[in-house]
């Protein structure tokens, strides 16, 4: 496969010529090429941003909505395609790219919606004379740096609301997963977007794009996921322009299990939570707090269905545990468990890389520890793989100073049959996003965003529509004559 760059309605090379490769995390192997743009590509393509916009944003709230349906329906169509080039590229189990892709179209579908919503308000004057309006407009080009551990979910989820609210965007996909991006860019080409309205560029590495945003004043909002060191980086650097940021900076989610709790319930979420795509989700469990009257049976409970878990490449329709990203990744993982051991942490499952069937990827091994403190690397950063550190609590009191003892916010989770303690965890717990009996709380139409080093603003809902829209007043005076009419 050979990607491209999407800049004004036309699929480009780089400027230099110069192309990547797209490496299968799986096999370790090259499944494509893509141009690696600098600074340059960028300028040209928010220069085709910049001068699409003012036609876009005069568009009516019907036709913004009728482009992004048309989109959403085409999505659905090549959900199967697209889903086996992004586990070709990340590696996750072609089940879950296939559920990505849906609900990566499912975000397309809500903004469809949410377009037509768009609301503004007259206020009562101080005068009679006065008419007070307020109304809502696009902010403006809009720069929009995706991740890879959801290379289809990211890209809509950012720039439908958007598209919505009539900004026009650039989008600088992971340089390990562009060729999804690609496709979905063509989605786009498909839904008859005009010419600049959607932008799409890649560099490797991503230092380029930032650099070329922040410089461009054109550039009126940044929306960024990935790790806080860049975020903080482009939000020092938006504040030279004061541009508008949203950003999702990770988390380090706490997963509460409380003596009262369905155990196999909790066993069957925390599976859920902590293994989907190889434990590379920002929401995903990091730290198992389990009562101390029930940990061990929480233990044996998981430790037997953790071991039923088939690791392996993800386009095997059996495999439930894909690779994780790069062998960069593998390393990272392997030094926070070592770490753990060192300072007295028990391996009960797994613990090192793994070669299912004669691969040579990038695997690691579902893991359990033991005898886990707070204070070790492994509960204090986000592990990013498929490690559960499993922490015995002996009070309510206990556990919620813990979980919120962190600089992250994103995510947590409780797990408790007690429903008044579920609310007061619930309101308690530092965090943008709180599952209580529910491992998977994303949806499209609830706010996504963290508190304290997570980051700031929120994605999804109508709430995501905000960032993207600018308060205008208007103060409207009439003459007597006018008036007493």
């Amino acid at each position: 496969m050979k990607g491209h760059m999407y800049i004004d309605g036309e699929w480009l090379d780089a400027v230099t010529g110069d192309y990547v490769e797209v490496v299968n995390p799986a096999t370790l192997e090259v499944v494509g090429t893509f141009p690696s743009g600098s600074t340059e590509d960028v300028h040209l393509a928010v220069t085709a941003a910049h001068r699409a916009f003012p036609a876009w944003s005069r568009t009516t709230a019907l036709e913004r909505s009728n482009f992004l349906y048309r989109a959403y329906q085409i999505l659905l169509e090549r959900t199967n395609e697209i889903a086996q080039i992004l586990t070709l590229e990340q590696g996750k189990p072609l089940t879950e790219a296939v559920g990505e892709v849906k609900f990566a179209a499912e975000y397309l579908r809500w903004y469809a919606e949410e377009a037509k919503r768009v609301y503004g308000d007259t206020i009562p004057a101080s005068a009679a004379n006065k008419r007070i309006m307020v109304i809502r407009q696009p902010v403006g080009v809009v720069a929009a740096i995706t991740p890879w551990n959801f290379p289809a979910q990211m890209v809509t989820r950012k720039i439908a609301p958007a598209l919505a609210a009539g900004c026009t965007v650039v989008v600088k996909p992971s340089e390990y997963t562009p060729l999804t991006a690609c496709a979905i860019f063509q989605v786009f080409e498909a839904a008859g977007f005009p010419q600049g309205v959607v932008n799409l560029v890649l560099t490797n590495p991503g230092d380029a794009f930032g650099e070329a945003v922040l410089a461009d004043r054109r550039v009126r909002k940044i929306t960024f996921t990935g790790s806080a060191r860049v975020g903080k980086y482009l939000m020092k650097g938006a504040a030279d322009q004061v541009k508008r940021v949203s950003m999702e900076l990770g988390g380090n989610a706490p997963f509460i299990v409380f003596d009262d709790a369905d155990l196999d319930v909790a066993v069957e979420a925390c599976i859920v939570s902590k293994f989907r795509n190889a434990g590379q989700t920002c929401v995903c469990a990091n730290r198992v707090y389990v009562h101390e009257s029930v940990f061990d049976m929480f233990t044996e409970k998981l430790v037997d269905k953790v071991t039923q878990l088939k690791v392996g490449n993800g386009l095997d329709e059996s495999v439930e545990v894909g690779p994780v990203i790069h062998l960069d990744a593998l390393q990272r993982i392997q030094a926070a468990v070592d770490d753990a051991v060192a300072n007295g942490a028990e391996v009960v499952l797994g613990g090192t890389s793994v070669q299912p069937s004669a691969l040579r990827g990038a695997f690691y091994a579902p893991t359990i520890l033991t005898h886990v403190s707070n204070t070790m690397r492994i509960c204090q950063d986000e592990t990013f793989g498929p490690v559960a550190p499993l922490i015995s609590f002996t009070s309510e009191e206990e556990v919620l100073r813990d979980s919120n003892a962190v600089d992250y916010g994103l995510a947590a989770y409780v797990f408790t049959s007690d429903f008044e303690r579920a609310f007061r965890m619930g309101e308690s717990l530092e965090y943008g996003i709180v599952g209580l009996n529910d491992p998977l709380p994303g949806v499209v139409q609830a706010p996504f965003g963290g508190w304290k080093s997570s980051g700031i603003g929120t994605e999804g809902g109508y709430f995501g529509m905000e960032s993207f829209l600018e308060y205008k007043y208007m103060s409207i005076s009439m003459s007597n004559r006018s008036v007493n009419r």
